[in-house]
């Protein structure tokens, strides 16, 4: 059987992947154990159970990894606190999405229908009074209010030095600012068709600082890092997390939907502003744009219409841009390690992390 160290020296990864899924699974199985004590009632357990259903299934932990990268890049050794603070990250990352796809109106996430629509389905199944698409949206946006304050709660409630917890602190509170500012720009943006300049402004504030910098740099706090150590993390953060989140919008105009475990049209049919509509829209000659005029944003988006987006984004020439961007990014953000002194296990996991997440396919 293969040791952890010999693991570790075959994968960089392996630490943080194991503090990522099955530490951050241990923290919150405690954590909603006391949940259930506290709010036994009946009326609670469904809801609760799928929220549980949600944060133990398929997710990539990609924020919890980085936490725990960040940590070692500052130099911190194993430790309980660390781990609970990597559960708060995930169960705010719970909060974000709950609320993302009821903005969304999304029916799948990871492979299985969103909350707001188990909690509609029990409705109906039930038969309860008044519209079940109503109490599903309502009873959603509870549970994901909820997820914050145990994300609050996790977070606070860690087992580490007090002056490295306040630095912690001020970087949790950035990132929940950052990410709420870059989620109402994305809904305004739908709605006002937002040019390449915005779009990049939402995909900074709440993707690329809130997926990789953030993480990175409450966990290099919390390890003790200096000033300069975190200016490296942030210029390796921002150019990954600009990476991640552009595969990400190709993902959702030309992904497999059961490698992604979303529909891979639902921001085709959404309407949803991201770089690669945006700058297909720029190039596009009059006979491409009626094309993008009538079906982006459609919610009657068939088979032959999705077809007929994607062309056009490939013929723009748009989809080659965002992949050479998504390199670029990708390259600059190993390059900015080697401006730090940082640990070589902690070296390697983030070089491995920037190339794992600017090809993947989920």
């Amino acid at each position: 059987m293969t040791s952890m160290n010999e693991a570790i020296a075959t994968d960089p990864l392996e630490t943080s992947r194991q503090v990522a899924r099955h530490g951050v699974d241990d923290v919150v199985v405690r954590f909603l154990e006391q949940v259930h004590r506290k709010c036994d009632e009946e009326g609670w357990q469904y809801g609760l159970s799928r929220v549980e259903s949600f944060l133990f299934g398929s997710g990539k932990r990609v924020r919890p990894m980085f936490c725990h990268l960040g940590w070692r890049s500052g130099g911190g050794p194993d430790a309980p606190g660390i781990v609970q603070v990597a559960a708060a990250l995930e169960m705010f990352h719970a909060f974000a999405l709950i609320h993302d796809d009821v903005m969304d109106n999304s029916e799948t996430r990871r492979g299985q229908p969103t909350l707001h629509v188990s909690l509609t389905r029990r409705h109906e199944e039930l038969g309860w009074r008044g519209q079940p698409a109503d109490f599903g949206r309502s009873a959603a946006i509870l549970w994901g209010d909820l997820c914050l304050t145990w994300a609050d709660e996790l977070f606070h409630g860690a087992d580490l030095p007090p002056e490295r917890m306040r630095r912690a602190v001020e970087l949790f509170r950035q990132m929940r600012s950052e990410v709420l500012l870059g989620q109402y720009l994305d809904i305004r943006g739908t709605a006002t068709a937002a040019d390449p300049a915005m779009c990049y402004r939402i995909l900074l504030l709440k993707s690329a600082r809130y997926t990789v910098e953030r993480p990175l740099q409450i966990g290099a706090a919390l390890a003790g890092a200096d000033e300069s150590t975190l200016e490296v993390l942030s210029r390796y953060g921002v150019a990954l997390g600009v990476a991640f989140q552009l595969r990400d919008d190709i993902l959702g105009a030309f992904g497999d939907d059961a490698e992604t475990g979303k529909s891979a049209t639902t921001d085709l049919r959404d309407g949803k502003s991201t770089v690669l509509i945006a700058m297909t829209r720029e190039a596009a000659s009059p006979a491409q744009r009626k094309v993008l005029d009538r079906w982006y944003g459609n919610p009657d988006l068939d088979g032959e219409s999705v077809a007929a987006l994607r062309q056009v984004i490939v013929e723009t020439g748009s989809l080659r841009q965002v992949e050479q961007v998504i390199a670029e990014r990708t390259e600059e953000a190993v390059a900015a390690l080697a401006g730090g002194d940082l640990p070589g296990e902690a070296r390697r996991g983030l070089i491995a992390m920037a190339h794992l997440l600017g090809s993947r396919t989920s």
